[in-house]
C-alpha cells in the first residue's frame, strides 16, 4: 500500500515513510492510495479475539509492506499491555439502545493513548539503525499531549515538542505534560489558543528549510498511523454489537474530525456503521459545514470541553478528498481558498456525500450537562463533558439501531464540571501516582513562528 497525499503534489510513500513524515511536504494529508475493502466473513472472524489481535489483523493491510505480520502483533500487544482494563477499550450498556465505548483506560487517561502507545513503537522500530534524530513537533487542545509524552518520553532518537494554549487546558491535562522530565520533552504555552498553535506546527512543516534541517514528524491525527490505528476500535465495537450482521452508529465527540474520520474509515472498509454522529460543541464549524455545506471559521469560544474548542479541523481535508473523487489538484485550490479567505463552500458531490453516512449536532453547554447527569443516575456511570456532549447527540439522533458513544477522558480530568452535573467528585485511578505534587516544566511563548521556532532550533538535538 502506498500513501499519496491530499493536495496531489508530494511523492508517494510506503507506511514507514509516511509515519515518520507526517505532513506531506505539499501542506496536504497522507492517505492510503485506496481503501482495503473486508468482506462479511472477514469482520465476522474477528469476533472472540483480543484487542490486540483485532489491532494486529485490522492494521495490517496499511501497514504489510512495513511490518511483518508477527511483529505488528507483537507491537500491539506491547502498547496495550500498559492499559488497565484488560478489554482495552470496553463496552458499557447504559439503556436498551445506547452504549458506552470507555477510551481512557491507557496511561494518560484518553483515547489519545489507543494511538500514541502504538506510535511511539512504530517510530522507535522505524528508526532503529538511523544516526540522525526526528523532531516531533504537535499542538494540543489537551489530551494528545499528554498522550504523546508518555509514548515517547525517553525515547531514543526522539525529540518531542508539545504546543498547547495557555490557560485553556484543564490543570491534569496541563500537569501530565508539564511534570514528565525526560530531557527529550519540550513543552511550550503558547500566547493564543489551539488554532494558533496548530497553525504554528502547520506552518513549521510547510518551511521546507526547518522541517528539513530538523526532521520534523508530527503525532497529532494529521500523521496518518495514529489515526489508522483508532479504526480498530470501531471494528472492535461493532463485532461486539453483532456485526456483521446488525448496522452500529456511533457518536464522537469532535474537535479535530480525526477520530470521527477513522470511523468513516472502517465505513469504507465495510464495516456496517448505520451512522456517525458529529457532536460538536458551540464551536461548530463542523455542524455548519456538514449541515449547510458552509465550512466557515469562526471565534474560538473557551467552553468546559477544551478539546473540541476548535474552528479549524485539520482531518476535515481528508474526507473533502475522499469524497472530492481524490482530486488533489482541485482540494489544494479548494484549501488555498480557505487558508486566504477562513471559508469555502463543499462542492455539492463533497455535501451529499457526507450526508450519506455523517449526521451533525451542535450540544450547548445545558445539553451537556443533563446528558452526564442522566448517564449517572440511569446506570451509575460517571463520565467526562466530551462524552457528554457526544452522548446528548445521541439520544436525540433518534436512530433505530444500537448507538455507541466514544467515551474519550476519564472524568477524573474534568472534576469540576463532572461534579456540577453528577454530584461526584472523580478521582484519579492510583496509577496517575502524585501528579499534583510533581514540579512542572515548561516555556511560555508567544504565538509566533519566529519565537516558537527559535525555541525548538536551541532546544532540538541534531
Amino acid at each position: 500500500m502506498r500513501y499519496v497525499s491530499t493536495r496531489g503534489a508530494a511523492p508517494a510513500l510506503d507506511f514507514a515513510q509516511a509515519t515518520l513524515a507526517g505532513l506531506a511536504p505539499d501542506g496536504g494529508l497522507y492517505v492510503p492510495d485506496a481503501w482495503p475493502r473486508w468482506s462479511q466473513d472477514e469482520i465476522a472472524a474477528l469476533a472472540g479475539l483480543s484487542y490486540p489481535q483485532t489491532a494486529a489483523r485490522v492494521l495490517a493491510p496499511f501497514v504489510a509492506d512495513s511490518i511483518p505480520a508477527d511483529e505488528l502483533l507483537r507491537l500491539c500487544e506491547q502498547a496495550y499491555g500498559r492499559f488497565a482494563h484488560a478489554a482495552v477499550t470496553p463496552l458499557v450498556q447504559i439503556d436498551h439502545d445506547q452504549w458506552l465505548l470507555e477510551l481512557f483506560h491507557g496511561p494518560t487517561l484518553a483515547f489519545k493513548d489507543v494511538a500514541l502507545q502504538l506510535l511511539g513503537l512504530f517510530f522507535e522500530r522505524f528508526l532503529t539503525g538511523s544516526t540522525r534524530p526526528l523532531t516531533v513537533i504537535g499542538a494540543t487542545s489537551g489530551d494528545t499531549g499528554s498522550a504523546a509524552i508518555d509514548a515517547l518520553a525517553g525515547r531514543a532518537g526522539v525529540e518531542v515538542f508539545m504546543l498547547h494554549p495557555l490557560g485553556r487546558v484543564t490543570e491534569v491535562q496541563r500537569r501530565q505534560m508539564t511534570t514528565v522530565s525526560a530531557p527529550n520533552i519540550h513543552n511550550i504555552a503558547v500566547e493564543g489558543n489551539f488554532d494558533d498553535a496548530q497553525a504554528l506546527v502547520k506552518a513549521m512543516f510547510n518551511d521546507a528549510a526547518f522541517a528539513d534541517r530538523f526532521r520534523l514528524s508530527a503525532v497529532n491525527s494529521i500523521n496518518w498511523a495514529r489515526l489508522a490505528a483508532q479504526i480498530v476500535y470501531y471494528f472492535y465495537a461493532a463485532v461486539r454489537l453483532g456485526a456483521p450482521g446488525r448496522s452500529v452508529a456511533f457518536s464522537v465527540p469532535t474537535g479535530n474530525f480525526g477520530d470521527v474520520f477513522a470511523g468513516y474509515v472502517a465505513a469504507r472498509m465495510g464495516l456496517p456503521v448505520a451512522r456517525l454522529i458529529v457532536a460538536t460543541n458551540v464551536n461548530d464549524i463542523l455542524h455548519r459545514a456538514l449541515g449547510q455545506g458552509h465550512y466557515a471559521r469562526g471565534a474560538v469560544q473557551q467552553t468546559a470541553t477544551p478539546s473540541m474548542d476548535i474552528q479549524v479541523s485539520s482531518n476535515f481535508e481528508r474526507l473533502l478528498y475522499d469524497l472530492g473523487d481524490r482530486d488533489g489538484t482541485a482540494l489544494a485550490a479548494q484549501m488555498a481558498g480557505f487558508e486566504r479567505t477562513h471559508a469555502m463552500r463543499l462542492t455539492p458531490t463533497q455535501h451529499a456525500g457526507a450526508a450519506a453516512l455523517l449526521t451533525s449536532d451542535a450540544v450547548r453547554a445545558d445539553d451537556m450537562m443533563t446528558a452526564m447527569r442522566w448517564a449517572h443516575e440511569r446506570a451509575g456511570q460517571v463520565i467526562d463533558p466530551h462524552t457528554g456532549v457526544a452522548l446528548a447527540a445521541a439520544r436525540r439522533a433518534g436512530l433505530d439501531v444500537p448507538v455507541v458513544t466514544l467515551a474519550t477522558a476519564h472524568p477524573a480530568k474534568f472534576g469540576d464540571t463532572v461534579e456540577r452535573a453528577t454530584g461526584v467528585r472523580a478521582a484519579l485511578p492510583g496509577r496517575v501516582g502524585d501528579l499534583h505534587e510533581r514540579a512542572e516544566r515548561y516555556a511560555t511563548l508567544p504565538a509566533t513562528f519566529a519565537a516558537v521556532t527559535g525555541y525548538v532550533a536551541e532546544h532540538a538535538a541534531r
